[in-house]
């Protein structure tokens, strides 16, 4: 057994020039490569956060102008629909005046036509009236020219 702790000891005294270069290594490796690449990560991590958050402000200031934009074009959609509503009313009063106008002209070429109509009615009942007379007056003179009374006897009658 003392044997056995000999040789281990041995081995931990070759061990130690070992256990130096590991540690020198472990050393080394820390300082040249792990600062220098947890820097660089910490470099990208701020990186893709700062683009992140510039993305996600960039995203609403699109969103806020997207909605300005849908107000806007609302409101002009509303103002196009008020003047063309105002243009309906404007041309369905005009035809309302038109028609208006219409009927009155109408309205006053069937007075003047009754007019005119009465007036002839009234020539026909004047030319009906002499000449129903003529013929009732050339019937009679007919009939007793065939009856064989003379014109004198029926003027004196």
């Amino acid at each position: 057994m003392d044997q056995t702790l000999r040789q281990l000891g041995g081995l931990l005294l070759n061990a130690i020039p070992t256990v130096v270069l590991l540690m020198a290594l472990y050393g080394l490796y820390h300082v040249i490569v792990h600062k220098p690449l947890e820097a660089i990560l910490a470099e990208r991590r701020k990186r893709t956060q700062g683009a992140v958050e510039q993305a996600r402000a960039d995203i609403a200031v699109a969103a806020q102008r997207a909605t300005e934009y849908e107000t806007r074009l609302r409101e002009a959609q509303l103002a196009v629909f008020k003047v063309l509503d105002n243009r309906r009313k404007q041309a369905t009063e005009a035809r309302a005046a038109a028609v208006a106008q219409a009927r009155q002209r109408a309205q006053h070429q069937v007075a003047e036509a009754k007019a005119q109509i009465e007036q002839e009615a009234a020539a026909a009942r004047a030319t009906l009236a002499t000449e129903s007379d003529r013929i009732a007056n050339q019937i009679i003179h007919t009939i007793l020219q065939s009856a064989g009374v003379g014109p004198a006897a029926v003027v004196g009658g």
